[in-house]
């Protein structure tokens, strides 16, 4: 129960009343004692921050704005991601005739360039090109000032649930990696709250999930026609980053009320003026600071996994590789959830880098012995409609997506920042908590409505 003074002021409410009086002061001061020799006709600031964090304009922009970065980031990203994957996949047939030439066994060059060599250029050839958009445009909008209005705007959802307003900026740099999400959450004061942003920074899709995202709604729920320009599938992505933003708020409330109970820090933001974005600055900066130590970390897990894949795919038990079996084993638990056993699979060796998820579960899917890419989006329609893929299917993917434990580079990010094997391990357990009962809900609900 909140207290309250004298005068009826809850403990919420008194800091902002008063940083509320200080800066009310502190301006009519400034009005009695400051002159200006050439006012300016019309401030741009007060009239663009009327528009932008208004109560009925902030959020509708936002998230159109949020939208609009998605679509650039889909649509810019293809045909850079489609030149680097043949520039990879052209080094990794050059290795292999250096191997036949060294007269390696098969089993070393598998392991080697099919296993590690290619989950390593999966990554790179995945990741790097929407990287290369999205931080820039999410640094240009940090030097415009935009950022500290998206911050006003959300401060008092997540002071309702419980959570420091800074913890949107946070949040928001997940969208580019949750790994480099966790590490901005150093920005919050408070060990709580800073605890709460970083156990809950995963419920926002990464830039690692996009594409098995984008790709599932262009077959299942855009249509493969009229999305050549990416703007519905921009839309569908745009819903499922809001439905990680509403688990955020809702796990943030939770945990603020059970196990990191307290009470919201008092956030003061002094709004910034609106300036020039200096373009040298923020290339610098999003691709030294950000994008190359993302890349960095994520290829770093992601070759030793591409590896691990292999040698599953590539040793059998009764005629049957380790990977059929294993996912024969999951795959009552995948029914339960709307899926199967070999994407069950593919999210589980998906650990070291969420961007190997769909080639592992195409691999297992058509029994080859190395990550494989299906040939287009038409080719993978026909893959995974024959193994019995809906659109329930699908939605359930996404969502498992969205909602399911960290990649291994967050969680050692996640154990770098808390110094405590107990804070990790809920770090992955709490996404999973969610995701498994939403899973079995919708497709219960499906089953009785018979919408299957």
């Amino acid at each position: 129960m909140l207290q309250s003074d004298p005068l009826g002021v809850n403990q919420n409410d008194l800091g902002d009343r008063m940083v509320a009086a200080i800066y009310t002061r502190a301006e009519a001061i400034a009005r009695q004692v400051v002159r200006r020799d050439n006012p300016p006709r019309f401030d741009w600031d007060d009239w663009l921050d009327d528009i932008l964090t208004s109560r009925w304009l902030g959020f509708p922009i936002m998230f159109l704005i949020l939208a609009a970065i998605f679509w650039m980031t889909v649509a810019g990203a293809n045909y850079p991601g489609e030149l680097l994957a043949s520039g990879l996949f052209w080094i990794e047939e050059r290795l292999l005739e250096l191997f036949r030439l060294a007269r390696a066994p098969d089993w070393l060059t598998g392991f080697l360039v099919s296993g590690v060599y290619r989950g390593a250029a999966w990554v790179v050839s995945v990741m790097l090109p929407p990287m290369a958009i999205f931080f820039p445009i999410f640094t240009l909008l940090e030097d415009l000032g935009y950022l500290p209005r998206v911050a006003f705007n959300l401060d008092r959802l997540f002071k309702k649930a419980g959570a420091h307003g800074k913890q949107s900026l946070s949040m928001s740099m997940g969208f580019g990696c949750n790994a480099a999400g966790v590490v901005a959450c150093r920005i919050i004061e408070s060990p709580r709250e800073r605890l709460i942003a970083i156990l809950t920074n995963n419920l926002v899709p990464c830039n690692g999930r996009f594409p098995l995202l984008i790709t599932l709604a262009s077959i299942f729920i855009g249509g493969t026609t009229a999305l050549e320009g990416g703007a519905k599938v921009s839309l569908v992505v745009t819903g499922m980053v809001l439905v990680g933003i509403m688990a955020t708020l809702a796990t943030s409330w939770i945990l603020s009320r059970t196990m990191l109970k307290g009470i919201p820090s008092s956030f003061t933001l002094e709004l910034p003026p609106y300036r020039m974005p200096q373009i040298g600055r923020i290339l610098v900066r999003s691709l030294f600071d950000r994008t190359i130590v993302v890349l960095t970390r994520a290829v770093l897990v992601a070759a030793p996994a591409g590896g691990a894949v292999w040698l599953l795919a590539n040793l059998s038990v009764d005629g049957r590789s380790l990977l059929s079996l294993m996912a024969g084993w999951l795959d009552p638990a995948g029914r339960t959830l709307g899926m199967d056993g070999f994407i069950m699979m593919a999210f589980i060796l998906g650990l070291p880098a969420n961007e190997i998820v769909i080639p592992t579960l195409i691999m297992g899917y058509l029994s080859a012995g190395t990550l494989v890419e299906p040939g287009g989006l038409e080719a993978l329609t026909t893959i995974l409609t024959e193994r019995g893929w809906t659109w329930l299917t699908a939605l359930s993917v996404m969502l498992f997506s969205v909602l399911h434990y960290p990649c291994s580079t967050t969680l050692l990010t996640v154990f770098r920042e808390t110094k405590s094997f107990k804070w990790t391990l809920l770090a992955a357990l709490i996404p999973l908590a969610i995701a498994v009962p939403v899973l079995i809900l919708i497709n219960g609900t499906a089953g009785l409505l018979g919408l299957r």
